[in-house]
């Protein structure tokens, strides 16, 4: 149940977070925002340290330092995804990818789960599918180019996911401040080597600030989640994150959410009750 919790809580920190970073990203180049939000999301992990701990071990550094590429890699394309809109389709499309392969690393390292899991973990993928089913009636289609950014960021966050699950239990938020001073590094870099073609608009500060704290938040409740849980059943609560990012696009930007993504929402608690039963 604490894990199950925590997953809930990481998926509406990265709804939020994807939300945000999505709007910054439509003001200026997406590595203007990124530059803000790996930061600001370091800062975030730095100050938790003296709270939770932290131990530097080779395990601990190696797969954080993993996780920190595939970080990267997850900001850009997610957020170059989002800016594309319209988020209330293509955010769906990422987190299915993204719960599919921790899914199967789960389960081939030898995870197991009750009947409750074994009937929550299939409605959950589905909820997943039909949060992203696609474009009603008198909504905006995304392009082929969305698509495949989308896909690419959902593989982008689950070796992210993936590579934090494998971190030393006993590291604390170690694997943490190592992936985001990893990911802060390639972000810098990559700015530095594109710098003619960032543009002179200035970046939403404040908005890609908060987005990446988010980001800390939602990666630091996946990590307590995952040693206190089953990758397979975390990954996939935590996928649910595009729940936030849909309801929020339809407040603040009126974005259409269709009949498919209500059930979809639907078909997610019932997942979520089946899940916690397990």
């Amino acid at each position: 149940m604490i894990a199950l919790l925590l997953a809930l809580g990481s998926s509406l920190a990265y709804g939020c977070a994807d939300f945000l970073g999505g709007l910054g990203a439509r003001k200026a180049h997406v590595l203007r925002t990124v530059l803000i939000a790996a930061p600001a999301s370091l800062a975030v992990e730095l100050l938790l340290w003296p709270f939770l701990g932290a131990t530097f071990s080779a395990g601990a550094v190696g797969w954080g330092a993993a996780s920190g590429v595939a970080s990267a890699a997850a900001f850009a394309l997610l957020y170059s995804t989002l800016a594309m809109g319209p988020m209330n389709v293509l955010s769906p499309v990422t987190a299915l990818v993204s719960a599919a392969l921790p899914v199967g690393v789960g389960l081939l390292q030898g995870e197991h789960l009750g009947v409750a899991g074994l009937v929550g973990l299939p409605l959950a993928l589905v909820a997943v599918v039909l949060v992203s089913a696609g474009a009603g009636a008198g909504s905006t289609r995304p392009t082929r180019t969305a698509l495949l950014l989308a896909f690419g960021a959902g593989a982008a966050i689950a070796l992210q996911l993936i590579f934090l699950h494998q971190a030393p239990t006993d590291s604390g938020v170690a694997p943490l401040i190592v992936g985001r001073a990893v990911s802060s590094a390639v972000t810098l870099a990559a700015a530095g080597l594109m710098y003619r073609r960032l543009g002179s608009e200035r970046p939403a500060y404040a908005m890609s600030a908060a987005a990446g704290a988010l980001d800390s938040v939602a990666n630091l409740l996946f990590l307590l989640a995952s040693r206190s849980g089953d990758l397979t059943v975390v990954a996939v609560i935590t996928a649910l994150y595009p729940a936030g990012t849909v309801l929020l696009a339809r407040a603040v930007l009126g974005e259409r959410v269709h009949r498919g993504q209500l059930i979809g929402l639907a078909t997610a608690a019932v997942a979520v009750s089946c899940l916690a039963l397990a």
